[in-house]
């Protein structure tokens, strides 16, 4: 039987998909999430716990019950905007929850960690696409929150013992609909299945400035299918179960795609037309984020399956029209023209 993984946020977009790919290779599965979003969970072979990793008690009593062979940390708060409005939560939520975590692994020696971090690390770029020497800079909380946890693991990892796998995601996007999982965000803010909404409800989206140093003006980001984040987590715990040194790696495809292209995607695969309106830029948007992803391929053994452009766009929006209670793919262009 293979080892007792626990997952925190294990009920998110990306901690979901990854308890799946697990189960499948034979895992025990452990999830630790506050459900924040109210999520439905269908996972009778996982123990889920509801519960925060703020709360040292409950994981202390959580740790004694099992013998973990490694952690998986995804529970944290993600929404850029809010953590400039509200940063008390971000660091307590992201940076106090992770701290306590490290510390009962520490006590329970639990020798492995894969945290899910971010390219909101970086900043602004000085070159792109980013690899992971780039200097780290991060240009609000939710990302300072991201490298001060960074900066933590490593310290611990080097006075207790401990090995882990940071891996900096770029766009995390698409769905997997064997598992019948996709994002569902309150509020959503990411701008994958914001456009499909908008698609499918037949409002304008809006494009947050067209004015950048890009091909078309708009900004441009390194779209990843989240199956194959989930893939990389995997990877990352059996290269850190078979004795692996402790890495940081890029998760991306090394492409960018603008949000004119993301439009275009989406009449491609929906048949909707969708209607655009030019608005201000947001604050600490860039022009162009694209990893260089050579790290997780060369230690991790990692190649994309599914994070053509296509591919994401129609999975995401197969889960929308299920979100939609459209159950006949023949009926999406008829709810589009409606």
């Amino acid at each position: 039987m293979k080892k007792t993984i626990l997952l925190t946020g294990g009920l998110g977009f990306v901690g979901s998909v990854t308890a799946h790919v697990l189960h499948a290779l034979g895992y025990q599965i452990v999830i630790i999430d506050k459900f924040v979003h109210h999520q439905a969970c269908a996972m009778p072979w996982a123990h889920v716990i509801k519960g925060d990793i703020c709360n040292r008690a409950m994981l202390t009593s959580i740790f004694a019950q099992y013998d973990f062979g490694a952690v998986m940390h995804f529970a944290s708060l993600i929404e850029v905007g809010q953590s400039v409005i509200n940063p008390d939560s971000f660091y307590a939520n992201n940076v106090v929850g992770a701290l306590t975590l490290l510390d009962v692994m520490r006590e329970h020696r639990v020798p492995h960690l894969i945290f899910s971090s971010s390219c909101a690390v970086y900043g602004i770029p000085q070159y792109v696409p980013l690899d992971e020497n780039h200097p780290c800079n991060p240009v609000n909380p939710y990302g300072r929150t991201k490298h001060t946890i960074e900066y933590a693991i490593k310290d611990y990892a080097s006075a207790f013992d401990m090995k882990f796998v940071i891996l900096r995601y770029f766009n995390a996007a698409g769905a997997t609909l064997e598992y019948g999982l996709g994002e569902c965000h309150n509020p959503e803010t990411h701008v994958i299945p914001l456009l499909l909404r908008a698609a499918r409800n037949g409002v304008p989206f809006s494009i947050y400035g067209a004015d950048y140093d890009t091909s078309d003006g708009t900004c441009v980001r390194d779209y990843v299918h989240v199956h194959d984040i989930a893939r990389a987590h995997a990877q990352a715990l059996e290269y850190l179960l078979h004795k692996g040194s402790s890495e940081i790696c890029n998760l991306g495809t090394g492409k960018g795609y603008s949000v004119y292209e993301l439009i275009d995607a989406v009449r491609r695969v929906s048949g909707c037309s969708v209607a655009t309106k030019i608005v201000a830029r947001r604050a600490g948007d860039v022009a162009t984020l694209v990893a260089n992803a050579a790290q997780a391929r060369s230690v991790l053994k990692w190649q994309t399956q599914r994070s053509d452009l296509d591919t994401i766009m129609r999975d995401a929006w197969m889960w929308e029209m299920r979100r939609a209670n459209v159950s006949d793919e023949s009926s999406f262009v008829s709810v589009c023209n409606q």
